[in-house]
């Protein structure tokens, strides 16, 4: 059971836990007729990835009260598959050719049967989702919502160098921050804790996951290995990412132009030039500044509750986040 690994306290070994979860899910899938989309499935999921997503829902549930990991184990294994999904979602809408290190499913199979596994992923996240009570089923709905819609805006600012910083704020809030917050959040409910508790648990998840984002930003700048994406990949695809938006509000006469032209156009032998201007501007510090600004948030959040293994683990994953663009 995996529960006798409940109070082990160690993050490796509840990832094992969630991984164990979750590969038993899709061979038990496969073993009952849906061997090629399981298999596809498990293609990325089973890749990497720091399973941040359903650590902290575990992670809260503890904080909160719970006691039984049997009873939020369904939860964070659903929310875990609904990422999946949106990754394999937004893998084809880029077109990008890697995901954590290994070929994307459109890549592997071609963009019909990666659709088709993406939309089977979010049936098993809702399926698993569905055992709980109205309330979470809810939240879980809307979730799913605001990232459709969060998609939807950021399509619509793609090579927009009018998008604004609320602009931003919007889409990320929706797409990367809105599945953070809604995990923690219902994790609190399914412990049955108290309406305050809740509230911070749903405001906690809200400032880890802007900050996730914006660390993303910046290692789409500075590369890094580890995401198995190569560096530019954002800025490639016309999407206008918190550094870019902060320097064209910043600079000013030629260079803004000149940084206009780039992000309109861009190729990689402007990237030496790209990364100069944004220093220049100030917007990677200012990023890393808001990055420091909202785990601080959420730290201070932590601390509302009693001192814990679980706290501590909790905020070893939030200093993970700051580390994450060091």
């Amino acid at each position: 059971m995996v529960s006798e690994l409940w109070n082990i306290g160690r993050l490796t070994a509840l990832r094992k836990i969630i991984d164990k979860e979750v590969l038993k899910i899709l061979e038990d899938s496969s073993q009952n007729g849906h061997y090629e989309v399981s298999e596809l499935a498990k293609h990325i999921i089973m890749a990497g990835g720091k399973r941040m997503r359903p650590l902290l829902i575990l992670l809260c549930y503890e904080l909160a009260g719970g006691k039984n990991i049997e009873d939020i184990m369904p939860l964070a294994v659903a929310f875990e598959m609904i990422h999946s999904a949106t990754l394999i979602h937004d893998d084809i809408n880029d077109n990008a050719k890697l995901r954590r290190g290994v070929p994307t499913i459109h890549e592997k199979a071609g963009p019909v049967k990666a659709q088709i596994t993406g939309d089977w992923l979010f049936v098993q996240g809702f399926g698993l989702g569905g055992i709980y009570d109205e309330k979470i089923v809810s939240i879980m709905a809307e979730c799913c919502a605001k990232i459709a819609s969060a998609e939807l805006d950021q399509y619509r600012h793609i090579h927009d160098i009018s998008t604004t910083p609320e602009d931003y704020f919007k889409i990320i809030e929706g797409k990367t921050a809105g599945p953070f917050s809604a995990g923690c959040e219902a994790s609190a409910i399914v412990a049955k804790s108290d309406s305050k508790q809740i509230s911070l648990m749903r405001e906690f998840g809200l400032q880890v996951g802007v900050a996730f984002q914006i660390v993303d930003d910046l290692l789409d700048l500075i590369g890094d290995e580890r995401t198995g994406k190569p560096k530019g990949s954002d800025i490639l695809e016309g999407k206008m990412t918190l550094p870019l938006i902060h320097s064209l509000t910043m600079l000013q006469g030629p260079k803004r132009k000149r940084m206009e032209e780039m992000i309109l156009k861009f190729n990689m032998t402007h990237w030496e030039e790209l990364i100069t201007m944004l220093e220049s501007a100030g917007s990677i510090e200012y990023a890393k500044h808001l990055i420091d600004s909202h785990l601080d948030r959420a730290l201070t959040i932590l601390e509302e509750f009693p001192e814990s293994n679980a706290r501590k683990l909790i905020a070893e994953i939030t200093q993970y986040v700051r580390e994450r663009h060091d």
